[in-house]
């Protein structure tokens, strides 16, 4: 058994790695994991404190996949509730359907019962506004809303500050061979309303397959839709590249993209037989994982893939 996540599901891991103990499911450890990510206030990339979209309104996305059954389930825009991993797995659950988003999955929410919350802290609110007010470099003069979210872009606090943060990704195999993963994000920070990264995006952000392996990504979502990243992963290893083989060909790929708001891409791993493994465009980015016989929270650097996506194809001016 063993549980693996981005470098800020350290919270979750152990609460995770206690379901599996006990004789719990991948699923079960997964969703335990990251609810404790989403309860957590100074985590302003998840959940509960995450930093808001450019009109001060916190916007969540997540999605849980099953590798046994390759079921899944995913929600994206979902307002005033703390825990979207948990709708996401009742989506799956009690759905004839993948994806719910926006109003939609609010209703299924409040439909489920689940409790509404105020997402926005104060230290969250306080970030928001001073990038607002233009404290943050390069937002003096702007104005416009678009025009403040180009400024958001090209000083976004993830790109800047080179941790890895920014989602949690939450990958367990269980007792019975069973994979489970699972992604939840509040997305990119004054991103404008109604944007949906990776996180919700089976195939894009999270893939679980018990015959291959799974897969999750964190980081500049919309490089890993555009390559179906975490599917690509799958893919690779189904085709006969080892899981090395594989994430390293997944990350390499993007350097194909023009991206003129590049910054890093993370990719977690979990091999059937539970071994974990990342990779990452940042020399510096870590991840953490827990096996049955961890006494506590293991943390490594990722295998790091230069990633060249920048304003023009390579070769192109």
């Amino acid at each position: 058994m063993t549980i693996v996540a981005s470098s800020n599901g350290r919270v979750g891991l152990p609460a995770g790695m206690a379901v599996l103990r006990a004789g719990g499911s991948a699923l079960d450890a997964v969703e335990a994991a990251i609810r404790l990510v989403e309860s957590n206030p100074d985590d302003h990339t998840v959940g509960l404190g995450g930093l808001p979209n450019l009109l001060g309104v916190v916007e969540l996305d997540a999605s849980l996949m099953d590798g046994r059954t390759r079921r899944a389930g995913a929600v994206a825009g979902v307002r005033g509730y703390e825990h979207p991993i948990s709708l996401a797995r009742r989506v799956m659950d009690e759905l004839p359907h993948v994806l719910l988003v926006g109003d939609g999955a609010e209703r299924f929410a409040r439909e489920c019962g689940f409790p509404e919350a105020d997402l926005l802290t104060d230290a969250a609110r306080e970030i928001y506004e001073a990038g607002m007010r233009g404290e943050r470099a390069g937002w003096a003069g702007r104005s416009t809303v678009l025009g403040a979210l180009a400024g958001r872009l090209a000083e976004a606090p993830d790109r800047a500050s080179g941790r890895d943060a920014g989602t949690v990704n939450v990958i367990a195999v269980d007792a019975y061979g069973d994979l489970a993963c699972g992604v939840s994000t509040s997305g990119f920070a004054w991103k404008y309303p109604g944007r949906v990264g990776d996180s919700a995006v089976i195939g894009a952000g999270n893939y679980c397959d018990n015959r291959y392996g799974a897969a999750a990504c964190t980081g500049r979502g919309e490089l890993a839709i555009r390559a179906g990243t975490a599917r690509s992963v799958i893919a690779y290893v189904a085709g006969g590249m080892t899981a090395d083989e594989a994430g390293a060909r997944a990350m390499a790929d993007l350097s194909d993209l023009v991206d003129p708001y590049f910054s890093a891409l993370h990719l977690v791993m979990l091999t059937p037989d539970g071994r974990p493994l990342a990779f990452s465009s940042d020399p510096a980015a870590t991840f953490v994982w827990m096996r049955e016989d961890s006494a506590e929270v293991e943390e490594g650097l990722r295998t790091h893939v230069p990633v060249d996506a920048g304003p023009a194809a390579p070769g192109r001016a």
